[in-house]
């Protein structure tokens, strides 16, 4: 998703998060910095520095990164950073939802601006000891999210948790061995999932001849559509309602259910995909939807070898 959709994305589906996010990101949308950074002062010289504020200001960064600004990214995921530590002095980082969303912005800003001009093990460096210090908290898969898109081609996938499953019972990873596997992380909710559902289909019947496999992790989110906090069998029934009508193509995909696979394989973007070569290690790493023409290419590249 490009940046500027990215953004409308987000105005379109999050109204009640109205206030300074949303100025900022509006005026991001237009590449106005200037426009974004007078919100911001408004906004501080009003109410303070508060999560809202650190959140809003954590954009400035991502904006900078997506715009090759690399020296302005890392200043602001520095100050966002320093912003978000202040306030975490007096209380939990998951104590409501802006700070951790400011954190993990700077976290991921800071790395990847680091990545970006040649420092990689250095932005390796700095997931990792972020992982140390959150790996408890519900900025996780998001740091893990990260440092794969860094390091997970080429080692080994993590196992699979599938305690609780739909569809066919899922195979142990290692029982793959000598196929080449598509992961296909999706939640209930997921509108690029859905879509992503039909390419999946396709590339599957394509490729079963040549030994492919296909795997639907998924977890559960604690509500539904229709139940804000919903019992997690209630939940579990939900997401069996939604694969019977999004993805009837996939019905006898295994479905393991557990947020610990998500941690594993940092899939805090839904759909994330996850190509494993025929000796069971990450080959291709993608959090986001794919065109069919680009999956299918990585798949070509994985089957060949």
């Amino acid at each position: 998703m490009g940046f500027r959709n990215y953004f409308i994305f987000f105005l379109l589906v999050s109204p009640a998060w109205a206030g300074v996010v949303e100025d900022v990101r509006t005026a991001l949308v237009q590449n106005d910095f200037k426009a974004a950074d007078s919100d911001l002062n408004s906004y501080r010289a009003k109410s303070g520095i508060t999560p809202e504020y650190i959140e809003a200001y954590s954009w400035m960064g991502r904006a900078a990164l997506q715009a090759g600004q690399y020296d302005q990214a890392a200043a602001y995921a520095k100050q966002t950073k320093a912003l978000a530590l202040a306030q975490l002095k007096r209380r939990p980082l998951d104590a409501e939802p802006r700070l951790p969303i400011a954190l993990g912005a700077a976290i991921e800003v800071e790395s990847q601006a680091l990545a970006a001009q040649g420092e990689r093990t250095q932005a390796v460096a700095v997931l990792q000891a972020a992982l140390r210090t959150y790996g408890t908290t519900s900025i996780r898969a998001r740091l893990q999210k990260n440092l794969n898109l860094l390091s997970f081609e080429g080692h080994p996938a993590p196992a699979l948790r599938a305690e609780q499953f739909l569809g066919s019972k899922p195979p142990v990873l290692a029982q793959l061995k000598g196929s080449p596997v598509l992961l296909f992380f999706w939640a209930h909710w997921c509108a690029d999932c859905k879509a992503e559902a039909p390419i999946i289909t396709q590339l599957r019947s394509e490729f079963a001849p040549k030994g492919l496999a296909v795997v639907g992790p998924t977890k559960l989110y604690g509500y539904t559509a229709q139940v804000e906090h919903a019992a997690p069998s209630d939940e579990l029934a939900y997401i069996d309602a939604v694969r019977h009508r999004f993805y009837a193509g996939l019905l006898d995909m295994p479905v393991p259910i557990s947020s610990h696979n998500f941690d594993a394989y940092g899939a805090s973007t839904t759909p994330t995909l996850v190509l494993l070569d025929r000796a069971g290690k990450v080959a291709w790493y993608h959090p986001g939807a794919v065109p069919y023409e680009q999956l299918k290419g990585e798949i070509e590249k994985v089957v060949a070898r």
